[in-house]
């Protein structure tokens, strides 16, 4: 009876150790197996007393106008969308391209996730994609602060199914 107890408790640790393995090696995937990108972005907010030190970032595709993008109503929240992104010629910066419903089968584009529609004059779909939150040193995040007061340039790694982490922050050159 001992012997199963023992075993028993092993078994639950070993499976606990290995979700969250698991855990770590989904988030970690686009880093170690991604294309990296640019993209242009606009800081929010550098720090929360609760969260850390962090900057808040936002990206011309986190909200798209569905008269100029075609978008449907339909879209329901948390339903999986694609952005697929181009590469500007004059700065290396990777823009919007087009929003698909559908995996694209080659090109660069990010996976993101619907939240919704937001009216103010104009319809715009917000898109949430995981990569919405840089997490630095505090003396990184307040550099950030002033650095970025005009918005800067993120970079991506995007793995091969969309999923993107931010590896850096760089103010405009």
């Amino acid at each position: 009876m001992k012997n199963r107890l023992v075993i028993g408790l092993v078994a639950v640790v070993c499976f606990q150790l290995l979700v969250l393995v698991g855990m770590y090696v989904k988030a970690a995937l686009p880093i170690w197996t991604g294309d990296e990108v640019k993209v242009q972005t606009i800081p929010v907010d550098p720090r929360s007393m609760f969260r850390g030190n962090y900057a808040l970032l936002r990206y011309e595709f986190s909200e798209l106008d569905t008269e100029i993008n075609s978008i449907s109503q339909d879209l329901r929240h948390g339903e999986i969308v694609y952005v697929a992104l181009k590469k500007n010629a004059e700065n290396d910066l990777y823009e919007f391209s087009q929003l698909l419903l559908d995996k694209p089968e080659e090109g660069v584009f990010i996976r993101g996730r619907a939240q919704g529609f937001r009216y103010s004059g104009q319809q715009h779909l917000r898109i949430k994609y995981g990569i919405e939150a840089f997490f630095a040193p505090k003396e990184k995040a307040l550099a950030l602060e002033k650095e970025l007061a005009d918005g800067g340039v993120a970079m991506l790694m995007i793995a091969k199914d969309g999923r993107a982490r931010v590896i850096d922050v760089l103010p405009n050159e």
